[in-house]
């Protein structure tokens, strides 16, 4: 696994062994990063279900600003911790050991705001539509923000209201639908 393109391109990254986790491959994140957009310009990303860091460094290597890492897993942990010396990108990343919902309660009582969500949890825990919903309530998604979904090829997570679906592929076993917030018109 190594990072595609941008500051960090080239950089192989570390993962995790074993069969709990499932890391993007970098035939898909290209694909993910072709349909986002190949450069960013400072965003602030989430990564709720981190793994190795994988996709929060690559978007970090194509220019946005800040990733915050979430993962309850302690080896995911200490897997990004090691990438993200590997790229020495520790000012850009804040990493934190909790659960999605307890970091989605953490971010809300922060009113804390992302441009960039991605959202790829172990399947069988796959709650993508409660957590999006949260987002959407307590205002942690930006105007422009886009999340990124990867589920198993036979989940589809169809409409998600206040969301807007930019794209949706499937990639082997591997589904990839990108939303996009949707805008609210100031009559």
């Amino acid at each position: 696994m190594r990072i595609v393109a941008g500051e960090y391109g080239g950089r192989r990254l570390k993962t995790l062994t074993g069969d709990n986790t499932r890391p993007t491959s970098d035939k898909i994140k290209g694909a993910m990063f072709n349909m986002l957009g190949q450069y960013f310009d400072g965003e602030i990303v989430l990564d709720l279900f981190s793994g190795s860091g994988n996709l929060s460094l690559e978007a970090l290597s194509r220019g946005c600003g800040h990733a915050y890492c979430i993962d309850k897993n302690f080896q995911a942990i200490s897997i990004i911790k090691e990438n993200v010396g590997l790229v020495k990108a520790e000012s850009r990343v804040t990493i934190m050991k909790k659960s999605a919902e307890s970091a989605l309660q953490e971010f809300a009582a922060k009113k804390q705001v992302f441009d960039l969500v991605f959202l790829d949890p172990p399947y069988k825990e796959q709650k993508i539509v409660a957590q999006v919903t949260f987002m959407l309530e307590n205002g942690l998604l930006s105007d422009h923000a886009r999340v990124v979904c990867e589920t198993d090829k036979f989940f589809d997570l169809g409409e998600i209201e206040g969301l807007v679906c930019l794209k949706n592929q499937l990639y082997g076993n591997t589904r990839i639908t990108i939303y996009q917030k949707e805008a609210v018109s100031h009559d």
